[in-house]
């Protein structure tokens, strides 16, 4: 009798909407990604290049290097928490293991060590990187899994990744203004990064025990419910790829996923080059090129959330990345001295960026649900860990490719105590290609996945009628 007045009570309880506090506090800790991502997506090339002075070729393969570890750490991460049995469940322990080591190793990360050799400069970056992506993993894979594990509608996920998505683009305008206000009160250039990353770190430390502590409760509520589904087989890491790689609409997510952010990582790691190698304009300019563009996604999250209830999540994506085209084919054309044509582009970007924060990450629980119903088992965090995984691939790739580009160009490194050099043509013209063409042409290829995705509305409700008769039975 007691167990059967227990069962009453959670049904009661997830027959709720979820409440205001989880959604805050899941949205409160995307801040422990965001908030360093963010700083390191916009400033890390330009600050390994003109503060640390290293080379832009040994600087674009500081992350791509971390990467060989990572490809291993993601899933590994992702399968172990899966595996993880304790009395804060699978997901938490991970969380709260990796907060601080997360926000020590991102202050390190902008200190510039005082060595001379381009060799030692550059195993220092990469030992620190690989070190903070260790910490985020242990941080992002999990949190990322909540949100097919706080509840299980199509149109509450949508809501539950709407707030992560509002306070991912509220991140980046946070650690951007919080930028702009640190370089211009401290004339030091070095010693404006170090405090950047350590006002960061602190905070992505406290947003993530801060989401812990608000979404405990439902979480245990939702997993209480679904003790009838046995837990993750141990799978070794190869079978979870082909596990993932089975999942047909997986596929076309981790597809409008990679090609979202490679799109919008390599314009924003352009974007400082731009601004001030291209246009000419002071520093402080960047900073609020890139608050136009984030503020305007912000304002817009709230259209593209009520949208995407009314008429679907792909549809949305479809609708919002031309937008964006638009805006970096008008960048690619502008000439310097036409500053306000440059932040009109900067509106145009914002408006259909919100999407790539949105649309992915709410598609994604859709595909966990499925893989349950094929397998009758809960795999979130091999499928988040892959995801989690093409984030950092996407943001590693740009930054190698940047790097690269700019060193074959012909572009000029300084380090913080030198003159900023005039860049030769070559240079400028490859940063105006960055910042244009290149990322549109693997944006259309994001649009053209989304716009295939087979799993619709009807789709995932007729998925979720399944599999509440399979867990009754």
């Amino acid at each position: 009798m007691p167990n059967l007045i227990d069962s009453e009570r959670q049904e009661q309880a997830l027959s709720q909407p979820l409440n205001l506090k989880t959604k805050l506090t899941y949205g409160v800790g995307e801040m422990s990604n965001e908030v360093p991502g963010s700083i390191l997506v916009f400033f890390l090339l330009f600050f390994l290049t003109n503060r640390a002075g290293l080379n832009p070729g040994l600087a674009g393969s500081v992350l791509l290097v971390a990467k060989i570890w990572d490809a291993i750490n993601d899933p590994l991460v992702g399968w172990l928490s899966d595996r993880t049995s304790s009395r804060w469940g699978r997901r938490y322990p991970w969380m709260l293991c990796g907060a601080i080591p997360l926000g020590v190793c991102f202050c390190l990360l902008w200190w510039v060590p005082p060595f001379a050799s381009q060799g030692l400069l550059f195993g220092y970056y990469v030992a620190v990187t690989i070190l903070f992506y260790t910490a985020l993993t242990a941080v992002a894979i999990p949190y990322t899994t909540l949100a097919s594990e706080l509840t299980q509608t199509y149109d509450e996920r949508t809501v539950l990744v709407s707030f992560k998505a509002i306070f991912s683009i509220a991140s980046s305008i946070l650690a951007l203004v919080v930028a702009r206000i640190i370089i211009g009160a401290i004339a030091d250039p070095k010693l404006q990064y170090l405090i950047l990353g350590a006002i960061a770190g602190t905070v992505a430390c406290l947003a993530t025990v801060c989401c812990v502590w608000g979404t405990r409760q439902r979480f245990r509520l939702i997993q209480a419910q679904r003790q009838s589904a046995p837990p993750a087989a141990i799978l070794p890491i190869l079978q979870q790829f082909k596990v993932a790689l089975s999942n047909r609409p997986f596929l076309f997510v981790a597809g409008i996923y990679l090609c979202s952010w490679l799109g919008v990582q390599v314009t924003a790691a352009m974007l400082p080059y731009y601004v001030v190698n291209w246009m000419g304009l002071p520093e402080q300019h960047f900073t609020q090129m890139a608050l136009t563009v984030q503020g305007t996604a912000l304002v817009m999250m709230f259209v593209w959330s009520y949208l995407g209830q009314r008429i679907g999540k792909h549809a949305v994506y479809c609708c919002g990345v031309p937008l964006t085209l638009l805006a970096q084919v008008s960048l690619f054309l502008l000439q310097p001295g036409q500053v306000g044509l440059m932040y009109a582009g900067g509106v145009l970007a914002g408006l259909g960026l919100s999407v790539a924060y949105l649309v992915p990450w709410s598609l994604l629980p859709d595909v966990v649900d499925l893989d349950e119903l094929k397998t009758g088992e809960r795999r979130e965090g091999i499928f988040f860990g892959l995801v989690v995984q093409l984030q950092k691939v996407a943001i590693a790739l740009s930054i190698f490719m940047v790097g690269k580009i700019l060193d074959g160009s012909g572009f000029i490194a300084a380090g913080a105590d030198q003159a900023a050099p005039i860049q030769p043509e070559s240079a400028l013209w490859a940063i105006r290609w960055l910042i244009g063409p290149v990322p549109s042409v693997v944006l259309i290829g994001g649009w053209l996945l989304a716009y295939f995705y087979p799993l619709t509305r009807q789709v995932h409700g007729e998925i979720l009628l399944k599999l509440n008769e399979q867990r009754q039975s």
